[in-house]
């Protein structure tokens, strides 16, 4: 059968194209919202899948066996996630740190960030996950 096919590296990618979708998604959100967090259920399981992932992508380095270009698909969600808590933060001290949550607006930039992150770690992992499935060969590396 067709999933026999499939290997763990393989997995790890698709669903991180699930993850740049839900990326996307949560930047619409919170446009909609203007910055303020929404109360959305899915908005909330989103958000904990998507922090979980930085997780899942450490492990995913040091347990998986990846070809040496398709390391750049948790390189960048492990780049982009620690470089968006430091860029989030330092947005946010700009305009001061509420003392509730529900006055917490997140910044236009930052939004712009993860949904321009979002697009390219989506065309990134598309483009291994057809490579790591044969239909498209990357250039040899020396």
């Amino acid at each position: 059968m067709w999933w026999s096919l499939l290997t763990k590296e393989m997995i790890y990618v698709a669903m991180s194209v699930a993850v740049a979708v839900i990326l996307w998604f949560e930047g619409l959100m919170l446009r909609n919202t203007g910055g303020k967090l929404p109360t959305s259920l899915w908005f909330n399981l989103g958000s904990i899948f998507d922090t979980l992932w930085f997780f899942v992508s450490l492990a995913v380095l040091y347990f998986l066996d990846f070809p040496n270009y398709a390391l750049a698909v948790p390189v960048a969600y492990c780049v982009y996630t620690l470089f968006g808590w430091v860029y989030g933060t330092r947005l946010l001290r700009k305009k001061g740190i509420p003392d509730n949550v529900d006055e917490l607006v997140i910044p236009a930039k930052y939004t712009s960030y993860s949904q321009s992150f979002a697009i390219v770690f989506f065309v990134l992992c598309v483009m291994v996950l057809l490579s790591l499935s044969g239909v498209i060969h990357p250039p040899k590396l020396s």
